[in-house]
């Protein structure tokens, strides 16, 4: 990491001078109030060349007896989003979001929604990837309800509740020295670390958070127009890890869970990504685990630009899962179904995934 060494007056205009490693780049970043974490500025980004020392002009943007009084720091640059590893984009446009096709869908009466960009994770956050985040967190002043659990480093997160998923997201974001999208008050200024805030204020423009239900189901559907899985109108076990039973006419094969993962104890859970993606690269869109999303429960749909929950259910007793998982039936596997739980809820069959807003 390059260390701001100080500025200094060239001819009218103070000037900032940095060193690190040559073909480094960093971000040179302006704030008037210390204890905003999100009121960090970026003046200019610079990449240092064939010296490891750089110096920038900062005299547009303050001289030194500017009042409020600035202060400056140095950050190493994130690369553009389309270079972060693990993620696709799911791109902007409408759908018919829910569906009539049978005879679980009361709660999923279609609306048209309309989504902007958004980043996801290919995969569902891996219990290798959750420890490293949470060992970074407890160390950082984070506080989660569990600890989490996985059957090896490679299968998906489980034994968490919302409240942890929500949290991870944000120190996921502060470790890699990216502003949090989660707060606990409107301002936006004291990020969520600790304890069992129903409603965090939302900074939708920063940060890892969890995707909203229609985020979820749009990149679910992966460019299909309404299926019911996210490749088509039938499941198998070669095509998710679910558990077959109850005989729909749209699965096939042996009633039972999938017998290449129900071995040893539960939960059966199988590596993230064993099976194949959708259309826009995603893995294990149904089956597997459940995924937390934003949104409480409620009906109908909000439909409309980015919705973010139901109208008038700004708070709520259950947050929605998407997906279903390695002990669900073909039906709550479908890419419409909804399922909700107390946010304080963990079970051994759901996860989470998170989603990055474009430019970050």
């Amino acid at each position: 990491m390059a260390q701001p060494v100080g500025i200094s007056v060239i001819g009218t205009y103070p000037m900032l001078y940095v060193t690190g490693a040559v073909g480094s780049a960093y971000s040179i970043q302006s704030t008037t109030d210390m204890s905003n974490t999100n009121g960090w500025v970026t003046l200019t980004n610079i990449t240092l060349g064939s010296s490891s020392l750089i110096w920038t002009d900062i005299g547009t943007d303050t001289s030194l007896s500017s009042n409020p009084r600035k202060f400056y720091r140095v950050r190493a640059s994130i690369p553009s989003l389309g270079a972060v590893s693990g993620m696709a984009l799911i791109p902007a446009g409408s759908f018919r979001m829910g569906d009539t096709l049978d005879r679980w869908m009361q709660n999923a009466a279609p609306v048209t929604a309309n989504v902007s960009a958004f980043y996801m994770d290919t995969n569902t956050v891996s219990y290798g990837q959750w420890t490293k985040v949470y060992a970074w967190a407890t160390n950082n002043g984070y506080a989660f309800d569990n600890a989490g659990s996985g059957k090896a480093t490679d299968h998906p997160v489980q034994g968490i509740n919302w409240y942890d998923s929500v949290k991870w997201c944000n120190a996921r974001s502060e470790m890699e020295g990216r502003a949090p999208a989660y707060y606990t008050n409107a301002g936006l200024t004291t990020v969520y670390r600790s304890g069992k805030l129903l409603s965090p204020s939302v900074n939708w423009s920063v940060g890892y958070r969890l995707p909203t239900e229609a985020e979820w189901e749009k990149a679910a559907r992966g460019g299909l127009n309404q299926n019911r899985f996210p490749w088509g109108n039938t499941i198998s076990e070669s095509l998710a890890n679910f558990w077959n039973i109850f005989s729909e006419a749209y699965q096939t094969g042996a009633i039972g869970y999938n017998a290449t993962y129900a071995t040893d104890n539960q939960p059966y859970t199988s590596p993230v990504g064993s099976f194949a993606p959708n259309g826009y690269g995603l893995f294990d869109m149904a089956g597997n685990v459940g995924q937390w999303c934003w949104d409480w429960y409620g009906v109908p749909y909000a439909g409309g630009t980015d919705p973010r929950g139901v109208p008038g259910a700004a708070s709520g007793s259950v947050r929605i899962s998407r997906g279903g998982g390695w002990c669900d039936s073909a039906a709550v596997c479908r890419v419409a179904n909804r399922s909700s739980y107390p946010p304080d809820y963990a079970n051994n069959f759901t996860g989470f995934r998170s989603v990055l807003p474009p430019g970050q």
